[in-house]
């Protein structure tokens, strides 16, 4: 039986009027669109060696991928503006508040002299962000749990490559160890119980 936390939860997402899944993808567009440019900024002030540079451009473009796929939903929802979508029933007004405020620390320090550190750990507490799960939310929605999985695998990959940046050129073994801490949130995340129920399901049609 589920719990009464889940089914409120449950409630929550349905519950969403397109008015308010609107104003959540607007929102989320205009955070892909900061993070795509603070990330486009740190190429330029990150130019040596080349794998820096080329990781702060797959981040860049990573978040490009985010935005345009928002743009798909919104472009769905206003030609079915009855269209109803589950969308991050936890994200709140504090959240994109933070994140905003996130957004506009980094790019008032994204200037010449900046730590390579310090540019890392703002790419962390953006990665960690709820912004990223009504992403994951609305993919899955349109596309089914499977693209909720490979969006995962993508964040844990991005992570894996941030935690490789940091082992190599940073200067934090404490920041090293917290993307590895949050690599192992993410990885428990997509072997949980309902992707593993989906796997075995899938495993049985073959």
């Amino acid at each position: 039986m589920p719990s009464a936390g889940k089914t409120g939860r449950a409630a929550a997402a349905r519950a969403r009027p397109p008015e308010l899944l609107r104003k959540l993808i607007d929102v989320a567009m205009e955070l892909e669109r900061r993070t795509m440019h603070l990330y486009c900024t740190y190429e330029s002030l990150f130019q040596k060696p080349d794998e820096v540079r080329a990781f702060w451009f797959d981040m860049a473009e990573h978040e490009s991928r985010h935005y345009g796929a928002l743009a798909m939903v919104a472009g769905l929802l206003e030609s079915t503006p009855e269209r109803t979508l589950p969308a991050a029933p936890k994200l709140t007004r504090a959240h994109v508040m933070h994140m905003r405020a996130l957004l506009t620390s980094g790019e008032a320090e994204a200037i010449p002299g900046l730590s390579l550190t310090r540019a890392f750990e703002t790419a962390l507490d953006i990665e960690c962000s709820e912004i990223e799960d009504l992403v994951l939310d609305l993919l899955s929605a349109l596309k089914g749990e499977r693209e909720r999985e490979r969006a995962t695998q993508l964040l844990i990959h991005d992570l894996g490559d941030l935690s490789y940046m940091v082992e190599k050129y940073g200067s934090s073994r404490a920041l090293l160890a917290r993307v590895d801490r949050v690599i192992e949130q993410q990885v428990s995340r997509l072997r949980g119980p309902a992707a593993q129920t989906r796997r075995r399901a899938l495993r049985s049609t073959r």
